[in-house]
Order: C-alpha cells, then sequence, then structure tokens
C-alpha cells in the first residue's frame, strides 16, 4: 500500500532526525511502497532480517530478476552466489592475514598526534581535521598503498556518496547530473585502483589478494571492482560512523565517562553503531512472486531494507531511542546481515576504537563548540561539520541539523 506518512530522505527535517520518520511508518504501513523511489519500504527489524536472509528470493545481484547490469558494477557488494562466494573468500582470507590490532594501534597513534596539534585552538572541525585523516590513512594501511592525497579522494568520495541518492532527487536534470558526476568519479577512483595494481605491493591486503587470485575461479575485473568499492566504503564507512558516534556520545555527555570503563566499552561500542548507523539502508530486487507478512511482493519489485528504522524497532530493542551503553543483547544492523554482510566491518570497528580510546585519554572532555552540520545524503547518514572544543563549556544542548 502506498503510505500516508510523508518520507522524503533528503528533506531536512528527516536529514536531522530520520528516526522519527521511520517510528511514524513502521507503526502505520511498516511495509509501504514508495512511488518516487518505486520501492517497497521496509521498517520492521524482523522484515528486514527476512529479506536480508533470504538471497534466492532477495537478489543484490539485480541481473537475476532480468535487470541490465554493467560490468563496472559488478563486485562484491553487487553480486550473489554462485560468483559471490569464492570473491568473498578471497578478501576475507585477505583481511584475517591483516594484523588488525596493529592496524588499529597505528590509528591510535595518527590520533594521538593530531589531536597534540590541536588541543591548544579554541575550536576545530572533528570530521576534516581527525576523522577524515585517520580513515584514508588506516583504509590505506589496510591495503598496503600509498596513502592518496586527502583532498583530492575525499572529493572523489563525496561525489561518489552524492550519488548514491541520485533517485531520490525530484529534478531530473539534478539527477541525471548526480549520476554523471558518480559514474565519473568511480572512473577516477579506478584508474586509481588500477595504477595499485601496477605497482609492486607492498605487504597488505592488495598484495595478498593479488597473489591469490588466481587460485579462485574469479574474473579479474570482479577482483578490481571489489578493491575500489572497499576502499570508497570503508574510508566513507569511518567517516560517517565516527561523526555519527561522536555527535551521540558529545549529546550524552555523561557517556563519555562511563566508556573510560573497559568492561562497558564493548558493548557501548556496539550501542554507538545502533544508535545512528551510517548506512541506513540497502536494496535488494525479489527474482519472483513472494510475500512479505501480508504484502505481496512482485518479480522485479525493489525492496527497500532500512537498517536505521530495524535498529529502532521497539519490537527487537528495549526503549530504542536511548542510547544504552550495557545493552545486550545487541544484535544491530549496522553493518548488515546476511551474506553480504560488511566485509570490513571488523576494520571498521577497530578503526572507529582507535579514535574513541585516543579521545578518552585526553586530560580534558571534549565538547560541542557550535551546531554540527549534516550533508544532504541519505542512504550515508553523514555530518559535514563537527565543531569541537577541548577548553569551552557548552551551557545548552546542541543537536545536528
Amino acid at each position: 500500500m502506498t503510505t500516508s506518512v510523508r518520507y522524503d530522505p533528503l528533506d531536512a527535517a528527516t536529514l536531522a532526525d530520520p528516526y522519527r520518520v521511520y517510528a511514524e511508518l513502521r507503526s502505520t504501513t511498516p511495509i509501504s511502497w514508495h512511488d518516487q523511489m518505486e520501492c517497497w519500504v521496509l521498517t520492521r527489524y524482523k522484515d528486514c532480517q527476512s529479506v536480508l536472509l533470504n538471497p534466492e528470493v532477495f537478489a543484490t545481484d539485480w541481473r537475476r530478476a532480468g535487470e541490465t547490469v554493467s560490468e563496472p558494477w559488478l563486485s562484491l557488494q553487487t553480486l550473489d552466489p554462485p560468483e559471490h562466494a569464492p570473491l568473498r573468500s578471497l578478501f576475507m582470507n585477505a583481511l584475517r592475514g591483516r594484523d588488525l590490532d596493529a592496524i588499529g594501534a597505528r590509528g591510535e597513534a595518527l590520533v594521538d598526534s593530531l589531536l597534540d596539534k590541536l588541543s591548544e585552538r579554541a575550536e576545530f572541525d572533528l570530521i576534516p581535521e581527525v576523522v577524515a585523516p585517520l580513515a584514508l590513512a588506516t583504509i590505506s594501511d589496510l591495503l598496503g598503498i600509498q596513502c592518496p592525497e586527502l583532498s583530492t579522494f575525499s572529493s572523489i568520495s563525496d561525489t561518489i556518496v552524492r550519488s548514491m541518492d541520485a533517485a531520490l532527487e525530484p529534478d531530473d536534470e539534478v539527477r541525471a547530473e548526480l549520476r554523471k558526476q558518480g559514474i565519473e568519479a568511480r572512473a577516477q577512483l579506478s584508474s586509481l585502483v588500477e595504477s595499485w595494481f601496477e605497482a609492486d605491493p607492498n605487504p597488505g591486503m592488495l598484495a595478498d589478494v593479488t597473489s591469490k587470485r588466481d587460485s579462485v575461479a574469479v574474473p579479474d575485473h570482479f577482483v578490481r571492482n571489489t578493491v575500489r568499492v572497499v576502499f570508497q566504503s570503508g574510508y566513507s564507512s569511518i567517516v560517517s560512523g565516527a561523526g555519527n558516534a561522536m555527535l551521540a556520545l558529545l549529546q550524552h555527555p555523561e557517556s563519555v565517562e562511563k566508556l573510560r570503563d573497559p568492561d562497558l566499552f564493548a558493548t557501548g561500542f556496539d550501542e554507538l553503531m545502533r544508535y545512528d548507523c551510517s548506512v541506513q539502508g540497502t536494496s535488494r530486487m525479489a527474482t519472483r512472486s513472494t510475500t512479505i507478512g501480508d504484502t505481496v511482493i512482485e518479480r522485479g519489485d525493489v525492496v527497500l531494507v532500512l537498517f536505521g528504522a530495524a535498529n529502532r524497532d521497539p519490537a527487537q530493542f528495549a526503549n530504542p531511542d536511548e542510547l544504552l551503553l550495557d545493552r545486550k543483547p545487541n544484535q544491530h544492523m549496522a553493518f548488515g546481515r546476511g551474506p553480504h554482510t560488511c566485509v570490513g566491518n571488523l576494520f571498521t570497528q577497530v578503526t572507529l576504537q582507535a579514535l574513541i580510546k585516543s579521545l578518552l585519554r585526553r586530560p580534558n572532555p571534549l565538547r560541542l563548540a557550535a551546531e554540527p552540520v549534516r550533508r544532504r545524503t541519505a542512504t550515508m547518514r553523514y555530518l559535514d561539520t563537527l565543531p569541537v572544543t577541548f577548553t569551552a563549556e557548552n551551557s545548552t544542548e546542541q543537536t545536528a541539523r
């Protein structure tokens, strides 16, 4: 059915607080048809999980439902079994070969160094001055490649993230321009990836994948496309995830002190991921006619699984709108679910924890210095700015717009 609740993912009020809209959808039409996006929108945890755990019916690879997908889009992120399994195994084995603790330690050292230089300033922006350099350095460290120049790559990444929401734009010209820019940005990133394959490999995930790809039946372009996706998604997930997590902590200053308890750190980190996840949703396409609850889903229908809504479902999480650092159990969907669970989720967690641990060691608590600003992106929930200070007291509650 078409929902009566207005759901515009790019609306300013929705960007500021999508969870209020998700709650309205879940209570009125938990499975609803969205005319502009031309898809079914799912907001209940149980429905989202059932789709993600059933790749036979709900395809990531839309070719299985009769759609045409161009070669540059075919990667670990968009393939289904049987092509998906050997590619995932190749990259997961390469990831397991990395010393993530050492990467995390180097990430902490980098954050310490950056904060040392910033600590005397009255105010600084945590996103471009700490989070983005950390994200780029650690994902480069993981792959074993020379770290690209930050301003150049961040521009490429930001363009790709904006293009992911092209279908949400009502204006045809704006939609077409965003798609064009996204294609160009991915081409730029693909050229960068090609240069890594042509260079002498350094120890890292890329070297492991390169040395072992001939031992598995995986087409070369799948491997190269997946390296591009791993690098881009690793960087963007860290930047968006760190911004959301830090804002949640800064808006709940009592939680910062609680996180200093080692016994609370692990559950607290999971709760930060649940509370305001970076990737808000993903799409699947039905390979045959089926049902979700009482709703008939036809072959070729697109289903939007809203991770953000599932993570605030009161049927799964008690008091879902509260930040509860000791929440157990906490089977959140911040990193997906099922065979397409984020391949780099352990790396992302190590990097984000490095940032938080470094900040917890500072003698003075970090505070909001001004109102943060959110980017106009919906698929990935991103902060554009996060002005902070180690010195100034905030007398009023700040919220992100």
